[in-house]
């Protein structure tokens, strides 16, 4: 892999990472189309370094929040604050058993199993339809919602099921507020990625890959550049009601991955 293919990488990941159409999924369909050779282990360095810079550009534009997320873990007081907090661990939870329990396994579906991601990006697809047509409240996520919205989180982890589409659409179908919603969404996952790059560098496993660094450097920043704006957009959109479009897409896109492995195999 190349520094030009680093960066499309990146970019793909920052802008979908934040859309809900799959950042896992497309990243796989990137490195089929770009021809990437290599092993599982190495394509998910990649993708690891990828999503740390998508987490960057959700601390950068949420930074106040998560401000008041730790001051409220700090004061064990029964407020908004901590009762956030609270729900954001509690949607951790689901995610990080599979992350502990079934990583190997997870590794091996990033190899660019493109009939998965064509399928998943169809359920993705249908759940988004479904939230768009959700009734509107202005509900707030409460304790057996997270875990909800957790289960959800941790079945995306399959390539092709969008993380924030299904996480949203887990929230807006369980009725609460659009714009919580996505608040809730992309600060569920930063603790997430930053557990596992903190696991990755204390196992090792970071300075075991091969993959040059220059590459990495690369397409960090291209994620990172392209997830601010990504993030930023993606706010405005849920709170406008306009998933079906990401849905339509979605059917598109994973219709058409279906169809290029019927082609090639």
């Amino acid at each position: 892999m190349g520094i030009i293919e680093a960066i499309i990488l990146g970019i793909v990941q920052g802008l979908t990472e934040f859309l809900p159409v799959s950042s896992s999924g497309h990243l796989e369909l990137a490195k089929a189309m770009l021809g990437d050779e290599s092993v599982p282990s190495e394509s998910m360095m990649m993708t690891v370094v990828l999503h740390a810079a998508t987490a960057l550009s959700t601390i950068v534009i949420y930074r106040k929040d998560i401000g008041e997320i730790l001051v409220g873990l700090t004061e064990f007081k029964n407020n908004e604050s901590w009762r956030f907090a609270l729900y954001v661990v509690i949607s951790m939870i689901p995610a990080a058993f599979v992350g502990l329990f079934f990583e190997e396994e997870m590794e091996l579906l990033f190899d660019k199993n493109i009939l998965l991601v064509g399928l998943m990006l169809l359920v993705t697809g249908l759940l988004l339809f479904l939230a768009d047509k959700a009734v509107r409240t202005d509900r707030s996520v409460g304790p057996v919602n997270a875990v909800i919205i957790g289960i959800s989180q941790a079945i995306a982890i399959l390539p092709g099921i969008s993380r924030s589409g299904a996480t949203i659409s887990a929230s807006v179908l369980l009725r609460i507020d659009r714009e919580k919603a996505a608040r809730f969404s992309f600060l569920m996952v930063v603790p997430l990625i930053l557990g596992k790059i903190a696991k990755d560098i204390m196992s090792g496993e970071l300075a075991a890959s091969t993959t040059e660094s220059s590459h990495l450097i690369a397409g960090f920043l291209a994620a990172f550049i392209a997830g601010l704006f990504a993030c930023t957009w993606m706010i405005a959109l849920v709170k406008r009601s306009k998933l079906k479009y990401f849905s339509y897409y979605c059917f598109a896109v994973g219709a058409g991955a279906i169809a290029y492995v019927g082609l090639v195999t």
